[in-house]
């Protein structure tokens, strides 16, 4: 809107609207000093702070970390375990990481046929959802074996990160029993 448009505007809301006929008394009418009052100023809006590259990759390992154990298990040397032993601890972190994935993205099976069936594959089938390997001549066969069902997130819901962007790094602090 133009200057005029506004100044058509403020002559009707002053018109009918006695608060705002006050405010522009107050901004038009000099003070004792001789002056215009100011406008007041609304408070600025704080800024946000800044999200760095990487973060929500960051808070979703130390998601994984703190309900899974998920580092504990892959940064581990296992060398020196028994394999009882790694599969017992494999039991719990595979348990805990699908529960955080299931609740941060909602994981669900692309396909719901069995793995080793034939399956169709229609001519329009979107190659993002089904990828053909082995042999695939010039044209794509009409059927096919499903070798895997594929994975999709029915959403993504990532813990948001409100801290300082070095402290973000940190994916659990270390633990000292006293």
């Amino acid at each position: 809107m133009g200057r005029l448009g506004t100044a058509i505007s403020l002559f009707f809301k002053v018109l009918f609207n006695s608060e705002t006929a006050e405010k522009a008394q107050t901004v038009l009418l000099p003070s004792p000093s001789g002056q215009a009052a100011k406008l007041e100023e609304k408070p600025a809006t704080p800024p946000k702070p800044e999200v760095h590259p990487g973060v929500d990759a960051l808070v979703l390992l130390a998601a994984l970390q703190r309900e899974a154990r998920f580092l504990d298990l892959f940064q581990e040397d296992l060398s020196s375990f028994a394999d009882a032993q790694i599969g017992a601890a494999v039991r719990d972190v595979h348990r805990d990481t699908k529960a955080t994935l299931d609740r941060i993205f909602g994981i669900t099976r692309l396909r719901s046929e069995e793995e080793g069936t034939t399956i169709e594959v229609p001519a329009d089938s979107n190659r993002l959802e089904l990828r053909l390997v082995g042999s695939v001549g010039a044209t794509p066969p009409s059927s096919a074996r499903l070798v895997h069902a594929g994975w999709k997130a029915t959403r993504c819901e990532l813990p948001k990160w409100n801290g300082e962007p070095e402290a973000a790094k940190i994916l659990a602090p270390a633990e000292a029993e006293v």
